[in-house]
This record gives structure tokens, sequence and C-alpha cells, in this order.
């Protein structure tokens, strides 16, 4: 079996053997997250109502994100600790060297993203977002199934790599050489609206790709070819490696980032704390419209 490590259509899932990989469901709707372990977010009651079979579910504020640390000025959805990644994947049943498949609705494959890079960040590669989500497999006419999936726990201990994917405050400021791209919606990033966070605009010299620009029509990724001349087009004379990605919270960041290693263009980075991490510090510059050029 070639493993797969950016994408894999529905056809591909459905051929691979049970044993062979893990299916990691991460429907999350950030209006309506839930508040607690008795008031279930609507992704998770979607799940239990219908899912890939033998998928497990991934929650986005307690799987891949630790919401205890926002007061750390690490945005509204600062990365879990790698310690508590691990047990998070014990309890999914991973074991090295197997398939993981993780997979969103098909409004982008949002929190999937999030999964992919933060197995990434792990050093896990063998990971592939499903490309046209949970709506994709159902309009294959392939099977579901109901209820919560429990795998047998396996020993699991990650460590993150945060010198060759991350970026923090520090740096974004002061690294002149990096390229830096928003993947939210252009009228939040030109200011014109800021629904959640408290200050609208985006940090000086970033360029403006919205993830949605990323997708067909039908919710599937632009193909390869496509998605490096787009990128290539907004990096110029820029290496993929000059490349940092941001958005409102770390989360729309990764899609942008999936699909430029997709596309073949390695090596970019997240600043994770993102927009609401940068406007944490009142003392932070802010700019508003779009950049000249």
């Amino acid at each position: 079996m070639t493993l797969k490590t950016t994408l894999i259509d529905v056809k591909e899932l459905a051929a691979l053997a049970p044993a062979d990989v893990l299916i990691v469901d991460c429907r999350f709707d950030l209006m309506a997250p839930g508040s607690g372990e008795r008031d279930v977010g609507k992704g998770e009651r979607d799940y239990r109502e219908g899912h890939i079979p033998g998928a497990v579910y991934a929650s986005l504020d307690s799987d891949l994100s630790d919401l205890s640390r926002k007061s750390l000025g690490l945005g509204r959805h600062p990365l879990p600790l790698d310690t508590a990644f691990s047990e998070s994947l014990s309890r999914w049943g991973w074991r090295e060297g197997m398939q993981i498949v993780c997979y969103d609705a098909a409004n982008g494959s949002l929190a999937a993203a999030r999964l992919w890079w933060l197995l990434r960040l792990s050093g896990i590669r063998d990971v592939a977002v499903l490309d046209g989500g949970f709506q994709a497999w159902v309009a294959a006419g392939l099977p579901v199934e109901s209820g919560d999936v429990v795998r047998e726990p396996r020993p699991a201990s990650v460590y993150f790599d945060a010198e060759q994917y991350l970026v923090d405050h520090a740096t974004l400021r002061n690294d002149a050489q990096r390229v830096l791209i928003d993947a939210r919606a252009a009228a939040r990033y030109r200011g014109e609206v800021e629904p959640i966070d408290p200050v609208g605009g985006h940090v000086p010299g970033a360029l403006n790709r919205p993830f949605s620009e990323n997708l067909r029509e039908d919710g599937r990724f632009k193909p390869a070819d496509e998605l490096r001349a787009e990128f290539q087009a907004l990096l110029g004379a820029h290496a993929p490696s000059d490349v940092v990605h941001m958005c409102g919270s770390g989360v729309t960041a990764c899609h942008n980032l999936l699909a430029m290693e997709h596309a073949g263009l390695t090596g970019s980075r997240l600043y994770a704390p993102s927009w609401s991490g940068w406007v944490s510090d009142a003392s932070r510059p802010v700019a508003k419209g779009a950049e000249p050029g």
C-alpha cells in the first residue's frame, strides 16, 4: 500500500483494509461548539448520527486545541501540548506506520487540515485529508454507521518540532525575509468587518489568500498544478520555505499549508496564534485595506 501524505479520495479510502487505517472525523461547527461533556457540539452530534465506518471523533476545541491556554496570548485556538496530543493518539489507537485519514464536512476540511498539520508537527507524515469530506463519501453511495467508535488504546508519545514548523510572535515581527499569507476572507483581512476578534485588519505586510480559493465548486481541492501556479504567482521570487501562514486562530491557515504541500511547494510554516494572538498585545501594529502591489 502506498501511503498518502496530503489528500486521498473516497475510492482510495474505501479500498483500504480497516486494520491498516485510522480514520478521524473532525467535523466541527464554530457557531455551535458545545460547552462540555454533556453539551457536545454540532460536529460531534453529526458524527454520532452518521460517520465513515470505524472513524473516531476529534474535537477542534478539546483534541486539536487547548482552550485553557488562551490567556497566554496564543490565540483563540491555542495548540495543545504534545503530551496531550499523544494522549489523543493513544486513545484513537494509532500505531506508527499506519495510514491516517482525517475528514471534515465539505466546507473546506478546516479542522481536518488542522489535524493533518498537527500530525506533521509530530513527525507523522502518513496522513491525508479526505478530498471533499464526508459529503463526498455519502455522495459516492458508501456506507455510514452511527454511534461512537472506541478503539483499543495504544501507547503513543510524540514531540512537536516547533523549530521547523512554527513561528512565534517575535520571529514574525522581526523576520524581514518571510512572506506572510493570511487565509481569512478578504473583508476580514482588510478590516472592513470583524465578527470574532476585538480588532479588525491584518498584520502589516501580510498577503491575502482566502482558503476558499483552494477549492473547486464541489468542495474538492483544485488540481495540484493549478494550486502550484496560483501560489507561485503570490510568492514571486520567494521560496516556499519563506512562507508563514496565518488566519484568525491558526485553523484555516492549515488549509493553505496543506494546499501548498499538495502542490509540491514544501517547507512553509505556521504562525499558530494568528490574528487573535497578534492583537492580544495592543503594541503590535495593525494594517487595514489592501496591501500595495
